[in-house]
């Protein structure tokens, strides 16, 4: 179910630059009791990538509410809220264009997370890396032809999801997700400025870190660093922990880390 602009609608105008070029940003939400998860913190992600991205002004008071309104009638389930420039300009110019589009969706959750949660997952390298560009690291916009292309590529796996690395050879995130892992009391996620997302569930599991036992490290590594982990974990605002089972050869048994995040996740 779709709304465009506040109102239920099931298709987009051709002229659209998000359609045209991926202009503008998504953020996924999860909803629970009727209610959107984080709702405040994923506003703003839309408002800081808007931001980045040089978008027209938008009216997020109105977008909230959208987000708020379709959520109700679920008691688990997905929203995803799209922000594109809207209609104009003149080829990638964006001059002119003054009416941004907001996109609403709403759907089901997938079943086979809380499957994920209880057995683990496992991860197949991709043969995908991810372009290193400091202008756009961290922002969730609409253009996604490197995940299309990586997840076309563990459709033809058995693993779960794909670990991807960067174009330097360097340990990213995951094709929907982000990643983290433990050595003792030290827990490491891969620096996320010159490429990747930065998801808000990372965002939680950085703030839940703080002030614990656990010394939280931002890393540039390689695949290998992987290799003598206690445990890897990913992340993002659906799911929203996972524990990791394997990566390539490598196996994981610890669920420390796991344990301790997930009461608060």
């Amino acid at each position: 179910m779709y709304w465009i602009n506040g109102q239920r609608h099931h298709a987009l105008a051709p002229s659209d630059r998000g359609l045209q070029f991926g202009d503008g940003c998504f953020t996924t939400a999860r909803v629970t009791g009727g209610k959107v998860d984080m709702l405040p913190w994923h506003i703003e992600r839309l408002q800081q990538a808007a931001h980045r991205l040089m978008l027209p002004t938008t009216d997020w008071v109105a977008f909230e509410q959208e987000m708020v309104h379709a959520a109700k009638p679920l008691p688990l389930g997905v929203i995803k809220a799209i922000l594109t420039r809207g209609s104009g300009g003149r080829g990638y110019s964006p001059a002119g264009c003054e009416n941004p589009t907001r996109l609403v969706a709403r759907s089901s959750y997938p079943a086979h997370y809380q499957q994920w949660r209880k057995q683990g997952i496992s991860l197949a390298l991709s043969p995908v890396p991810l372009a290193r560009n400091p202008l756009l690291a961290g922002l969730k916009h609409l253009n996604r032809l490197e995940q299309v292309l990586i997840r076309a590529h563990l459709d033809q796996t058995v693993a779960d999801e794909a670990l991807v690395l960067d174009t330097a050879g360097m340990l990213v995130e995951c094709c929907t997700a982000n990643l983290f892992w433990r050595k003792g009391r030290a827990v490491f996620t891969p620096d996320l400025s010159q490429s990747g997302v930065a998801g808000l569930m990372r965002r939680r599991v950085i703030e839940l870190l703080m002030g614990t036992e656990y010394s939280l490290h931002y890393v540039s590594e390689p695949l290998e660093a992987l290799a003598d982990a206690d445990e890897v974990l990913v992340s993002n605002a659906l799911m929203p922990l996972l524990p990791v089972n394997s990566v390539q050869s490598w196996r994981y048994h610890s669920r420390q880390l796991y344990d301790f995040l997930r009461p608060h996740c």
